[in-house]
């Protein structure tokens, strides 16, 4: 995909110009010709980089910058101011503010280009740098750190648009006995291949993560209870078809169900939504493991239980 590039600047004639002089640098350029618009927009499109215009009538650029900074949504978006002025006071502000770059009106061709160049490299080393942070190396799905990033994001946007969000923590049935009886070497094989079913398995819109030792989670959105289950019934069968060191014995796991349209929290809070899933999934072992279990039925046994 080609990088995308903003330019904010009340000036019609600044857009034709950019455009024709970034034509050879296979981006693509998003206009916006006032503070607000732009600022709009960087949040909506969440390009590469943002060519600012330092002065422009209203709010000028310094508090645009200081906008952007100030919203976790763009706050990582390079900033590059353009201006006509060479007040070096004016220059320390913006760099003060975040931007990483300050390029002259009028444009020397050859230098915007190169400056364009050099924000677009470091923002693909940053992504690149934060994406290996959120990744597990072992199973290549993501980690427990970008899992309760997500959990998060997605519990507050049930709460605030009514989104169904379930969530499915499965554990490898007997994974010390692989460890113990064939060495770590064929635990972490047994790993890596639950990490490659997972990735086969997930929609584009599910997270799967590895929650830490041989627990995995599954955060399902855009999905009831009712849906989960069966996703998590097809997964059982997924993983009775994983290869294993132990000759003769089928691989299975555990899964601990919880969804937001059953939780009996109105909170959503992660944490207690973690929580009911581990105990659905302590359930599940303790019923005898190749299951799912759900927190809500967990919660109407003990409601008819007392």
């Amino acid at each position: 995909m080609a990088p995308s590039v903003l330019i904010i600047d009340d000036s019609p004639d600044i857009h034709r110009l950019l455009a024709v002089r970034l034509r050879t640098e296979g981006v693509t350029l998003h206009h916006a010709m006032d503070s607000i618009s732009g600022l709009e927009l960087a949040a909506a499109v969440q390009p590469d980089l943002i060519l600012l215009d330092l002065v422009m009538p209203g709010t000028g650029g310094l508090e645009v910058c200081r906008a952007l900074k100030e919203n976790p949504n763009t706050q990582d978006i390079p900033v590059i101011f353009l201006s006509g002025t060479t007040d070096p006071e004016v220059k320390v502000q913006g760099f003060d503010l975040g931007a990483i770059d300050y390029v002259t009106k009028p444009f020397e061709v050859c230098e915007l280009r190169a400056r364009v160049r050099s924000a677009l490299r470091m923002k693909r080393a940053h992504d690149l740098l934060a994406a290996r942070a959120f990744i597990d190396a072992l199973t290549g799905l993501h980690n427990r750190a970008y899992f309760d990033r997500r959990l998060s994001d997605e519990l507050a946007a049930s709460r605030r648009y009514g989104r169904d969000v379930s969530l499915l923590m499965v554990d490898i049935d007997h994974f010390k006995q692989v460890n113990d009886l064939h060495g770590h070497p064929a635990g972490d094989r047994v790993l890596g291949s639950v990490g490659d079913a997972l990735t086969q398995y997930s929609r584009e819109t599910d997270v799967a993560c590895r929650y830490g030792g041989e627990e995995f989670a599954l955060i399902l959105t855009e999905t009831p209870e009712a849906s989960a289950l069966i996703r998590a019934e097809r997964l059982l069968a997924t993983f009775r078809s994983l290869p294993t060191p132990i000759r003769g014995q089928v691989l299975t796991c555990s899964i601990g169900l919880v969804a937001t349209d059953t939780f009996a929290s109105s909170d959503l809070e992660p944490a207690a939504f973690v929580a009911a899933a581990d105990v659905a999934l302590y359930s599940a072992k303790k019923l005898g493991r190749d299951r799912v279990c759900t927190a809500s039925t967990l919660a109407r046994s003990l409601s008819t239980a007392s």
